[in-house]
């Protein structure tokens, strides 16, 4: 069985757009296209952000390291 032909497509198209119809299609590829911008500006603002904090470290003993870490928030 070998790929399908344009008409197949259209066929398939036409059927799919009279289930659904036409308007949920929009708003499905509306949804999808937001979620896609989402996306995209969030690994923006991922990639922008500054190096993280220093966090601080102390020899306590031979094996052991004191360690005080900065929860970092986000006030926007």
């Amino acid at each position: 069985m070998g790929s399908f032909s344009i008409w197949h497509w259209l066929i398939v198209l036409v059927i799919v757009a009279l289930v659904f119809g036409t308007k949920k299609l929009r708003n499905i590829g509306g949804d999808l296209g937001g979620a896609v911008k989402g996306f995209k500006e969030g690994m923006k603002e991922a990639n922008s952000d500054t190096k993280p904090e220093q966090v601080s470290q102390q020899k306590v003993a031979d094996d052991t390291i004191d360690v005080q870490a900065k929860e970092k928030t986000n006030n926007s």
